[in-house]
């Protein structure tokens, strides 16, 4: 299960990104983020933090946490810029994760011996 889709029952991740987006899509994929960060933003820390591991595994959210961190001991002065970058890095790698997962019910590629 996606993390928007515990967030808001009844939605996936949707296909992968890609340039060439129409503006109904973009203002749809607005509208999906705000109501995304909106739900979030209310959500106990502590089921926050069990989704989060959960969806990205314990690995990946201490990386996230280090790498926050760091960043914003280095310049805090810049905390919110920082913020905004890790939420795209963290969208950019959730898009790469479903361009690279096999879509379901699709026949996959054998291998020829």
């Amino acid at each position: 299960m996606s993390i928007l889709a515990a967030v808001r029952p009844g939605v996936g991740a949707g296909g992968a990104g890609g340039g060439g987006h129409t503006m109904g899509q973009q203002k749809a994929k607005k509208e999906l983020a705000i109501e995304f960060i909106n739900a979030i933003r209310t959500m106990d820390p502590q089921v926050l933090n069990a989704l989060s591991v959960r969806e990205a595994g314990e690995e990946l959210a201490q990386f996230f946490l280090t790498y926050a961190s760091s960043l914003t001991s280095r310049d805090p002065a810049k905390v919110l810029e920082n913020t905004s970058s890790l939420m795209r890095m963290g969208y950019l790698s959730r898009q790469n994760e479903e361009r690279k997962r096999p879509a379901a019910g699709l026949p996959q590629p054998h291998a020829l011996a």
